[in-house]
């Protein structure tokens, strides 16, 4: 069994490395592959906010456009058409928010559907066909959540989860190749992405997987009265060190070398990277996230605050409680409650090579004086002024209990 899943992990990594990484031109590959005469999906899955793309791998060849629906589960009535009946929908992706609905998170582009940061309810099943209903091929997308992921800092002594074996199934976890170093120069840090599969021979059949009996863990394909056992495993990443030289690159001609030289010589060599820099001002008490330029989740990505480096094994979100300054699992660099000391120029680093700086200046806001017809005012006001109302309610109506009291007592004396 050991050297079975040991087998079948290292076919999985090469096929999701492959999947999830590459999106290459394709040729006239349709006259190469028949359609398959009955429906069948193929089972791929993902890590929640990376893109993937879904190739339509075979339609007949007086087809010219396709169109793409998507289906929570299987003979549901709620469809959602992908398309704009043409097949030349196409998004730029930089535009493309966390969270913001799937209509608005794809693309088309050669027959091939792609969807920007993919979100756990994008899970499900993809449908290439015709708009008049005829469909050629279909997916089973697995969008595994990060809320929940394991990691391991291998630099800690920390170890990836170990199989589960079950009566009828075995979890298992299928690693990615680790990522290139994400500094050059320094120490720097590698990562390695690892989803969670299932073993079993009760699959539903319908689902066409790299491996018989193989599928990931919240593919259709698992039985029904499977899907609370599989709870018992989340998708992981493994965190080591590394430390990678830096491309040598290309050496100015000796004139503009000594004039640049005689620049810096006026006052003190600039000790900022010679990289874009942004700017950026944010009120205090404010959330911000930032954004590395051209990086996706599964690209190698680091930040610096400064000269700081800001390495995962202290800044990865859920690392501590209480975390201010953060990266999550999308290589997004959050800020949350902003101080003045959060003023300074972070750098971003994408596979290796120093690409941008943001420059964040958080001002001072001085105290505003509030006006008696601000809204807050108003609610202060109007709180005031019920609480003394009730307040003085109160003591009437003890007043009123005490006095009828007394006079009750008086009455019951019996006259002398």
């Amino acid at each position: 069994m050991g050297r079975r899943l040991l087998g079948a992990t290292i076919l999985l990594s090469l096929v999701d490395v492959l999947q999830a990484f590459a999106i290459e031109k394709k040729g006239d590959v349709f006259k190469k592959m028949a359609c398959p005469a009955f429906l069948i999906f193929e089972n791929v899955a993902y890590l929640a906010d990376m893109t993937f793309e879904l190739p339509c791998k075979c339609k007949p060849e007086e087809t010219s456009s396709v169109v793409w629906y998507f289906q929570k589960n299987l003979h549901s009535h709620e469809t959602t058409v992908l398309t704009d009946f043409n097949g030349t929908v196409i998004v730029d992706s930089s535009h493309i928010r966390v969270g913001s609905d799937l209509l608005k998170r794809f693309s088309i582009r050669m027959f091939s559907l792609l969807v920007f940061r993919a979100q756990v309810r994008d899970s499900g099943h993809y449908l290439c066909g015709t708009k008049d209903g005829l469909f050629f091929y279909g997916y089973d997308v697995d969008v595994q959540p990060t809320r929940q992921i394991t990691v391991a800092f291998l630099d800690k002594d920390q170890h990836v989860q170990e199989d589960f074996t079950g009566k009828e199934f075995t979890l298992f976890t299928t690693f990615w190749d680790w990522t290139s170093c994400d500094r050059c120069g320094v120490r720097g840090e590698q990562r390695r992405i690892g989803l969670c599969y299932v073993q079993s021979a009760q699959l539903k059949p319908r689902y066409r997987t790299a491996l018989p009996n193989v599928t990931s863990c919240g593919s259709r394909a698992v039985p029904a009265h499977f899907q609370r056992l599989l709870h018992l495993r989340s998708p992981e990443v493994a965190i080591r060190s590394c430390l990678a030289p830096c491309p040598e690159k290309e050496v100015p001609e000796e004139g503009v070398q000594s004039i640049s030289n005689i620049i810096y010589k006026v006052g003190e060599k600039p000790h900022l990277p010679r990289v874009p820099i942004q700017y950026h001002s944010q009120p205090p008490k404010s959330d911000l996230v930032i954004t590395c330029p051209g990086a996706r989740p599964e690209h190698a990505v680091a930040w610096d605050k400064g000269s700081v480096r800001l390495y995962r094994s202290h800044y990865l979100e859920g690392v501590r409680k209480h975390m201010r300054l953060f990266i999550d699992h999308g290589n997004h660099l959050h800020l949350q409650q902003l101080h003045r000391k959060d003023k300074a120029t972070y750098f971003c680093w994408r596979e290796g090579e120093l690409v941008a700086g943001f420059q964040l200046s958080v001002p001072f806001q001085p105290r505003r004086q509030r006006s008696p017809s601000d809204p807050e005012s108003i609610f202060v006001m109007r709180a005031v002024g019920i609480s003394f109302a009730i307040i003085t309610g109160i003591f009437f109506l003890i007043h009123i209990i005490h006095t009828c009291h007394c006079r009750w007592q008086v009455l019951r004396k019996p006259a002398k």
